[in-house]
């Protein structure tokens, strides 16, 4: 949340041509992870009949030595659809200096880190570590392999790293894998199942979000929101106005509460709660970390709106435009009354004493660096990233936009941020529609959110930031969202009791918890200042006012 009236205006510092070179074709050069993605709807040169080799055949050359680890994995990427990546990553600290480190990543399960004294051997090792492991779980589970005449053509296997030869233009469809059809399972019975208790509420679905938890037991919605709207109301100084009422946005801040009780569920001291938690404690830091095999997607019945929603004579013709124009579309966007501006925009009023927050797409590119965790659970945990981000919006043809501001707008600060923080690219996809946009809604300023374990959902009126009198769930008579500032320092304090972190209880305000997260406050600036030197335009700076309640 923001005032209007605060700063966001920025020299456009950055060479516009250098923007467009880096936002328009595509370009060679090397990347902060060596990735290659496949897709097996893409058409292949010369293709003539079905392929003869199947899954299981090439894992058998592998262990004749036939071939290596890395060439096996890129073919079973191809041949299975996984995205897979090979990211450089840094060397253990009691390993000598001269040692370079690998670890492969799957779908985003990160596997052992590999080592050599050049990155070539770092490379190798990282994937035969990732094989010890992924073969035995390949080939005790028949149903991943797919028969011979199920298998595309195999691309030929490049040693050296290279850009992903899919053109970031060219949208991403629905790949039919068990992923993804269990992701929209698990958002289409969640949302059938909240709208059929309560019917009443089914028009305030228009634009929905949820985060979905993949273990190897299959997909779980754990937290869901809908809304489209920021509050009218004037800034709040007691913390329990929701400001933000955007369908991600609550989305979001519904996942932070999946995160409190899980650290509770850590911290219990009863072993069967322990288990149940998604965390465990990190080896190498005092921080706690996702346990390995658990990841997080995000599927959004909207595109984001902001620099995603690039307009498409952007895409189609690059060249006859302005590079002012394609920076104004490419820049940080301002929310304010429903309503989205460049923060290079002149048609936007900052003397109006209203609220004014960033764009959903500047907050998912926010998050995608930063976590999706926020400031105050960083002080308990490792950065939360979403490994795909699946978007059902039938209205939707490309992810031009997405892969822009959620990628290249960033790509190159990883190397900038503190320890366990990096630039996450997520897997954009464009998929089938499980929650349909409602053109009957427009005056619906209401919006729902609910988390795992909940046992009903809450209506917050987006204008008023409050909880509405017939929600099924209310905190209390002053309508406070469970939602709100004051309900997360709340449960912050009751982790930091169980965690028995007394320098945490001695913060006099929420400010200064949030300020106390060091590497996270530090991330964040960077990652302003590099939005800022890139061209972009400045983040807007928030008023203390909203943050200063204890």
């Amino acid at each position: 949340m923001f005032p209007a009236g605060g700063s966001f205006q920025s020299s456009r510092g950055a060479c516009f041509a250098q923007n467009l070179r880096k936002n328009w074709p595509a370009t060679s050069g090397p990347t902060e992870s060596y990735e290659r993605r496949y897709n097996s709807n893409s058409p292949s040169k010369g293709r003539a009949a079905k392929p003869t080799v199947s899954p299981k055949e090439l894992i058998d050359r592998y262990r004749e030595g036939s071939v290596n680890a890395l060439s096996l994995l890129h073919q079973l990427a191809q041949v299975l659809q996984f995205h897979l990546e090979i990211k450089e990553t840094a060397v253990p600290g009691d390993i000598p200096a001269l040692y370079f480190a690998f670890s492969v990543v799957i779908d985003g399960v990160k596997y052992k880190t590999g080592m050599g004294t050049n990155k070539k051997e770092a490379r190798h090792q990282a994937g035969e570590l990732a094989l010890e492991e992924l073969l035995p779980t390949l080939e005790t589970e028949k149903s991943v392999l797919p028969e011979t005449s199920d298998v595309p053509p195999l691309l030929p296997v490049k040693e050296q790293p290279s850009i992903s030869d899919v053109h970031p233009c060219r949208a991403m469809r629905e790949r039919k894998n068990f992923a993804n059809l269990q992701i929209l399972h698990a958002v289409r019975d969640r949302l059938s199942k909240l709208m059929n208790s309560h019917p009443e509420f089914s028009s305030c679905a228009d634009t929905t979000a949820a985060f979905i938890l993949q273990t190897s037991g299959g997909c779980e919605v754990v937290a869901f929101g809908t809304g489209n709207f920021i509050t009218k109301e004037k800034p709040s100084s007691c913390g329990r106005i929701v400001h933000d009422s955007h369908a991600v946005v609550t989305a979001r801040r519904s996942l932070m509460r999946f995160l409190y009780r899980h650290l509770l569920m850590f911290f219990s001291k009863r072993d069967n709660l322990t288990e149940k938690s998604i965390f465990q404690q990190n080896s190498s830091s005092s921080l706690l970390s996702v346990k390995s095999g658990i990841t997080l997607h995000l599927y959004v019945n909207q595109l984001p709106k902001g620099a995603a929603q690039i307009p498409s004579k952007l895409r189609l013709n690059p060249l006859s435009i302005s590079a002012w124009q394609v920076n104004n579309e490419i820049s940080l966007h301002v929310s304010v009354q429903s309503k989205v501006f460049s923060v290079f925009s002149s048609a936007f009023d900052q003397s109006v004493s209203k609220v004014v927050s960033m764009s959903t797409t500047d907050k998912l590119t926010q998050w995608q660096v930063l976590g999706y965790q926020g400031a105050l659970l960083s002080h308990f945990i490792e950065p939360i990233y979403v490994q795909s981000i699946l978007i059902g919006d039938s209205g939707c043809s490309d992810t031009r936009g997405m892969e822009i501001s959620m990628s290249q707008r960033v790509e190159g600060i990883t190397f900038q941020l503190p320890k366990f923080y990096c630039m996450m690219r997520p897997h954009i996809m464009l998929v089938s529609s499980v929650a349909t946009n409602n053109t009957d809604s427009g005056q619906i300023t209401y919006g729902i959110n609910w988390t795992e374990g909940d046992s009903s959902l809450e209506v917050v009126d987006g204008l008023d930031g409050k909880t509405i009198q017939q929600s099924p769930f209310k905190s209390g008579p002053t309508l406070a969202s469970r939602l709100c500032k004051a309900a997360m320092l709340h449960r912050f304090r009751l982790v930091a009791i169980e965690a028995q972190r007394q320098d945490l209880l001695n913060t006099s305000s929420y400010r200064e918890a949030k300020r106390m997260a060091k590497p996270y406050q530090e991330a964040k600036s960077m990652l302003k200042a590099y939005l800022s030197q890139q061209g972009f335009g400045n983040w807007l700076v928030k008023l203390p006012i909203s943050d200063n309640f204890k």
